[in-house]
């Protein structure tokens, strides 16, 4: 296991986590797009997701490609999400940065070969 890479991961997971808490208040502010259930919602899955696979690298678990492989996926979806209803929105747009780069460091978790995992 790559310790600089996992170390990497998980501080981007904290400041993904915090970064789509936050926005949520700023969201609900805005009013309109912003504060429908559908983007709140997905801003809730983002932090969750990244503090669920925080969690897990934290503990060591080997099954920590399993919530890393979500997390990015949700990530991916909440920058788009982010940055499509932007509108030039600073705190958006920086959150939708801070998503990327957290896909993007929970995908080379995912891509690490782990040691194999009995079900039993």
């Amino acid at each position: 296991m790559d310790k600089k890479l996992m170390d990497e991961c998980i501080k981007n997971c904290q400041e993904c986590h915090a970064a789509c808490a936050s926005l949520i208040p700023h969201c609900l502010h805005l009013g309109g797009s912003h504060s429908s259930k559908e983007h709140i919602g997905l801003l809730q899955d983002c932090a969750h997701i990244c503090a669920t696979a925080l969690s897990f690298m934290l503990r060591e678990s080997p099954r920590h490609t399993l919530t890393c492989g979500a997390c990015a996926a949700v990530c991916r979806e909440c920058a788009t999400d982010c940055e499509a209803g932007a509108n030039g929105d600073a705190w958006m747009l920086a959150c939708a940065e801070q998503c990327r780069t957290c896909a993007d460091s929970c995908a080379r978790m995912v891509s690490l070969r782990m040691p194999a995992v009995s079900m039993h």
